[in-house]
């Protein structure tokens, strides 16, 4: 069974961060929600307070997961860069290249771990100058080898069926589609 690290730091974007958990599990993909802060309770953006799985220091290697997901968010996004074990994770997670996954103001913390250098990423509008390291594009999902981003709160069911596509396959992704009736409103505006 595949396993993400999802990371949540005060003022993450609520519909990124639970969008992706909430799919991912719908697939059996187990999503530990991490806070990055001392304590369990972490308020969003929008101030909806959650309860992470676990807190930070509880994660001492990488081996049992298959991926880590950033959500975006602010001041959520920049909580996240700013923490030295969650740079060192990302590096981690790239060096062993599993999946990594960040949205909307995500992507920088990505820059600042030092892996988007000439990989092709996107971010929320107005971020474009703080991932220069990057091949900046405006599509709402963008992968580049293991590494996957995506624009914002909008595109967080494409940022998760595209994490599910992944790490557990096309099928999969299909199945998603029907269960949340993706497939008739994509049916509907074609």
């Amino acid at each position: 069974m595949k396993k993400v690290l999802l990371l949540l730091a005060e003022g993450f974007e609520e519909v990124e961060a639970l969008t992706t958990v909430d799919y991912l599990r719908r697939m059996d993909i187990i999503v530990d929600t991490c806070s990055i802060h001392g304590e369990k309770r972490v308020t969003g953006a929008h101030r909806i307070t959650v309860e992470t799985d676990k807190e930070l220091y509880e994660i001492n290697s990488i081996k049992n997961y298959d991926g880590i997901v950033i959500p975006g968010g602010l001041p959520g996004s920049t909580n996240l860069r700013d923490n030295e074990r969650v740079i060192e994770l990302i590096k981690e997670f790239n060096e062993e290249e599993k999946l990594i996954g960040a949205i909307c103001a995500g992507p920088i913390v990505l820059q600042r771990a030092g892996i988007i250098e000439g990989k092709k990423i996107t971010s929320y509008p107005g971020f474009e100058n703080d991932l220069k390291e990057g091949i900046y594009k405006e599509d709402l999902v963008v992968k580049d080898g293991h590494i996957i981003t995506a624009r914002g709160p909008a595109v967080a069911v494409y940022f998760a069926l595209k994490l599910v596509e992944n790490l557990v396959g096309e099928k999969k992704t299909e199945e998603l589609k029907k269960d949340i009736l993706l497939d008739r409103v994509e049916a509907s505006i074609k």
